[in-house]
């Protein structure tokens, strides 16, 4: 009894399932198979039957018989051949139509464990198609040889083309195509003697690049320019580079494509992703960094197409505050961080559903599995929320407390990495950490400190070091650390500390006061210009003549005393005492205005 096959599947990606046609048993053929008839299905089928000894690329009869398959039904012939010389993959179309398994060689192996074979119906040697075939999936090799007709209507086997990756340390190009030949050299020759051949070059790279290397992992940083300038392009890729070095990551290359479009698919263009693997193979690097935030659907394409680790900027970002994460106040906020991040990005993942390396709901394939992971991320996300709120109204007593004290609060703030800390331990003779990172203070920390100006004879103040901002805050972190940027709202003055010596420092600056307004914060603001030591210094007069700032260096303890003289004149003018009490003013970039 014969039976319908259904075949009403899109291209690149329909294919004729196993069935049973009476006895016989017909395996599953890939790619373009739409409008074939049972008979060509059935021979096509067959051709996992087939075997070749393993030192042998490709067998004339082989060969001959995806010739004669291919002439009769007008598309090529993709073979997919183990290093046992099994046929595992059979497919109709171009040698990209053929799905190839993530991992099948041995393990340790750099390439695949698979050779490609192609019945090419048209003349002209190896497409770029087939070349892209070849290094994306890391074949084996790859050989295309022609199919042509004889005169008397018969099929003749024309010339082979072979094809393999190059060595990164050997070669400028990504493959090495050898000169046309005849199948029966390929036939004859020890296809194995060259996989060996090619893997032990392969490791023999890696080791080279490994002696005195650390165990950073390795990254290509990827940026896009759609319209916003090549200079703020350029400033983001490096910040992007700082965020990456900060989360333990070397910098293995860097890329910035110019679109006019994004594209919704894969965000850069394929071209682009092309020329990114073939960095990230060249620089021995395996993972990509993105300077945008990726959508769950292109983070999934890029992997697909790329086979390498892709992360964006969100993503490095709460790496970092994970990695600084000290007490329990900051471990809360982080992982409450990372768990609204991660909750819409669970759907589609399959068996890779790890994103928090071992964390709640990151295991298991299947829809219901999904369902049971979502349930239990919402479940711990409501418990770390009740938990936060708890450390909110913590902190809003001890803030109740300081202000029966009547003691002028100042707060630093600003962009990451500004020198925050470095100030702080300063102004208030205290050892918070500080180090030459981003995100290093994640948990506000409050001391005391003294200016010599503000009252008769001196006064005391309170000095709190704040979570440093960045453009773009993402969301998850905004509102998790809702309760630690509540100690800006007690704040009398704002500090706002900025980063002299980094070219776009007023971009930074914009940044930070964007972030401060959307907090609807009250208290006035002062800037003082830090890092004098490493800034050129007609950026530090341009500067400082637009914002009206105090200048100095915290690592050389240079022009503080003008820095508490000038932070004890504004707590004065904002009505600010040793009494502690305060009529709200603003000030802007070093000036003061009236609060109505």
């Amino acid at each position: 009894m014969s039976h319908s096959l259904g075949l009403l599947v899109a291209r690149y990606t329909r294919c004729v399932s196993r069935y049973w046609k009476g006895t016989e048993v017909i395996e599953r053929v890939h790619g373009n198979v739409s409008g074939l008839r049972n008979n060509h299905l059935k021979r096509l089928s067959n051709l996992y039957r087939r075997k070749v000894p393993p030192p042998t690329t490709v067998t004339i009869a082989l060969a001959r018989a995806m010739a004669e398959i291919s002439r009769e039904i007008g598309r090529g012939v993709v073979l997919l051949i183990d290093r046992r010389g099994r046929v595992v993959t059979v497919a109709v179309g171009d040698a990209n139509d053929a799905p190839i398994p993530q991992r099948f060689g041995e393990v340790g192996s750099r390439l695949s464990g698979l050779r490609l074979i192609h019945s090419h119906l048209k003349l002209g040697g190896l497409s770029p198609d087939d070349l892209t075939t070849l290094f994306l999936n890391r074949l084996d090799a790859l050989v295309a040889f022609d199919t042509l007709s004889s005169a008397n209507g018969g099929i003749e086997l024309g010339q082979a083309h072979f094809a393999q990756i190059a060595p990164p340390t050997s070669s400028e190009e990504d493959w090495i195509v050898d000169p046309p030949t005849q199948l029966g050299y390929l036939e004859q020759g020890d296809v194995l003697e060259r996989i060996r051949a090619l893997e032990e070059e392969l490791t023999r790279s890696r080791k080279a690049r490994d002696v005195g290397s650390s165990s950073e992992e390795r990254a290509i940083l990827v940026g896009l320019e759609s319209g916003e300038g090549t200079f703020e392009a350029e400033s983001r890729l490096a910040e992007l580079e700082e965020l990456t070095r900060s989360a333990g990551g070397k910098i293995a290359g860097k890329s910035l494509q110019h679109r006019k479009t994004i594209n919704p698919k894969t965000l850069v263009g394929l071209g682009k992703l092309q020329e990114l693997v073939s960095l990230a193979y060249h620089e021995d690097a395996d993972l990509l960094v993105f300077d945008r935030e990726l959508s769950p659907g292109q983070a999934r394409e890029i992997e697909s197409f790329t086979r390498l680790k892709v992360l964006d900027r969100t993503q490095v970002i709460l790496d970092i505050f994970a990695q600084n994460a000290r007490g329990r106040e900051a471990q809360v906020q982080v992982e409450l961080s990372q768990l609204n991040y991660q909750l819409t990005r669970l759907s589609g993942r399959g068996s890779q559903m790890s994103r928090l390396g071992g964390g709640i709901g990151t295991r298991g394939p299947g829809e219901t599995k999904l369902e049971v992971d979502r349930r239990r991320i919402r479940t711990r996300i409501s418990a770390l929320e009740t938990e936060v709120d708890s450390i909110s109204r913590q902190r809003s007593e001890t803030r109740k407390n300081r202000r029966r004290g009547r003691t002028p609060v100042i707060a630093l703030v600003g962009y990451t990495n500004a020198g925050k800390s470095t100030l702080f331990n300063v102004v208030s003779k205290s050892n918070a950490l500080a180090r030459n990172k981003l995100f290093s203070t994640l948990r506000p920390t409050t001391k005391e400190g003294w200016l010599p100006d503000l009252g008769e004879w001196g006064a005391k103040v309170l000095y709190t070091d704040t979570v440093g901002f960045i453009r773009d805050l993402p969301d998850e972190l905004r509102d998790a650390f809702r309760a630690t940027l509540a100690e800006l709202h007690e704040a009398d003055l704002l500090l706002h500390v900025v980063d002299a010596a980094i070219p776009g420092a007023p971009d930074r600056v914009d940044a930070v006061n964007r972030i401060l307004d959307d907090l609807d914060l009250d208290p006035p603001r002062y800037i003082v210009l830090n890092k004098a030591d490493a800034a050129d210094q007609k950026v530090i007069i341009q500067l400082r003549q637009r914002y009206g700032a105090s200048v100095v260096s915290a690592a050389t303890k240079n022009g503080l005393d003008n820095l508490k003289s000038e932070l004890a004149t504004q707590l004065n003018q904002s009505g600010v005492h040793s009494t502690g009490f305060s009529n709200k003013k603003y000030a802007y970039s070093g000036f003061i205005t009236s609060a109505d």
